[in-house]
């Protein structure tokens, strides 16, 4: 293999340090001291492989190559480096480390790309901190508005543009960062897969033809507060016992759709969160994902209904669209030369359905795009125990390569 394991595992190894759970995985927030720490290290690593680094209004960060002709537009390859609560190391790092990795074997191998080559690594792709996944592709495509990221907030109250700003980037600025297809040839990033089927197959790669549609709402239930041992019961207005109420019928939805859909209540607050206190508001979080549009948008009415009709007397419901991504087609000129490349180097590979959103998802709607999946040990991911051995990784990134070899038209 001309890529080199050792620099693939040291990368990884030293993002994974940048955590605010040292001993219990990755969490590393967008906008975070840790998320600093990390943009700094990143930084420097572009810098050693050639790259001209920047940062744009809201934090993504990119290291250029420029190719033979800088008029033309860029082939980017990268992913996100924010991390769930206690997650792993290699979900968003690997597509990250693989850009960089593929510089420096355009450095080694003295390559010219015609195409100019750029490596990115974007911001709060998990949308753990202010709830709005793949915030950080979003904004770049012209998905997010300014005022919005003044509206969003963290669960300290934090609006995204009030952390933008303690890190010198600024949300007013969001048009300063918008890609299009004038300034992106093509995106290629590669993940782990966060399931089994890679591994259980003994392939080593898969190729993503299609990524699941996927919605997420935020509910908000507001009761009264009251007293837990003096307010009786048939005079309460306690937001979490019809939160109980509500979210117990949801799952049932998607077990009732097709198309393998799924629904998660990944996000759960009570306020104000005394023992002794009635809860006076819950926000929860609903996750509804499918291959189907159709089911998508079936499931999320239903969830609507329910929490209009199940919500009792003197309490209220807000419901708020955090986001709406419909199942996207990848580029299958990318998916050929994927697929070509993975063979021409003796690995084995699959074509494959994303049950996940990933950033390439957002790039797909104004570009071409290539997903490439590596297996997870024991399909484990967003926990400490998540897994990829660095051989795994390595396979991956050597397809990346050639293909971007390809795209950006190397002169050799």
């Amino acid at each position: 293999m001309q890529s080199n394991r050792n620099r693939i595992k040291t990368i990884l190894e030293e993002l994974s340090k940048f955590t605010a759970t040292p001993g219990a995985g990755t969490t590393r927030l967008s906008y975070s001291p840790e998320d600093q720490l990390a943009r700094t290290y990143l930084k420097k690593q572009m810098k050693q492989v050639g790259l001209k680094v920047r940062e744009d209004a809201v934090g993504n960060i990119y290291g250029r190559l420029e190719g033979k002709d800088a008029s033309l537009p860029a082939v980017m390859v990268g992913s996100h480096f924010d991390s769930v609560p206690n997650g792993g190391s290699f979900d968003g790092p690997a597509g990250v480390v693989t850009g960089l990795e593929v510089a420096a074997l355009f450095q080694e191998n003295q390559l010219q790309p015609v195409y100019p080559l750029e490596v990115i690594a974007m911001v709060e792709e998990e949308g753990s901190r202010f709830g709005s996944g793949l915030l950080g592709s979003r904004m770049l495509a012209g998905q997010v508005s300014a005022e919005s990221l003044t509206s969003m907030k963290d669960k300290d109250g934090i609006s995204v543009n009030e952390a933008m700003l303690a890190l010198g980037f600024n949300g007013n600025q969001l048009t300063e960062a918008r890609r299009t297809a004038k300034d992106v040839k093509a995106f290629i990033e590669l993940h782990i897969e966060q399931g089994p089927v890679l591994e259980e197959a003994g392939e080593d790669v898969g190729i993503l033809e299609t990524i699941v549609g996927m919605t997420e709402i935020k509910v908000t239930i507001t009761g009264r507060a009251g007293h837990a041992g003096t307010t009786p019961m048939n005079a309460r207005q306690d937001a979490l016992a019809a939160t109980v109420q509500i979210v117990a019928d949801l799952p049932q939805l998607a077990m009732d759709a097709a198309e393998a859909t799924v629904l998660t209540i990944g996000k759960l607050t009570v306020y104000p969160n005394g023992a002794n206190v009635i809860p006076n508001v819950v926000v929860f979080t609903v996750d509804v994902r499918s291959k189907s549009e159709a089911c998508v948008q079936s499931v999320i009415q239903q969830v609507k209904t329910i929490i209009q009709t199940k919500t009792p007397k003197g309490i209220t419901a807000e419901i708020e669209e955090m986001l709406y991504e419909k199942p996207v087609q990848l580029s299958e000129k990318i998916h050929q030369q994927l697929r070509a490349n993975s063979e021409a180097l003796g690995l084995k590979s699959r074509s494959m359905v994303s049950g996940a959103g990933h950033d390439a998802m957002i790039f797909a709607g104004f570009t071409e795009v290539g997903l490439v999946f590596v297996p997870s040990k024991d399909g484990l991911s967003h926990t400490p125990e998540e897994w990829t051995d660095y051989e795994q990784v390595q396979k991956g990134i050597e397809v990346v390569y050639e293909t971007v070899k390809q795209l950006t038209e190397v002169e050799i």
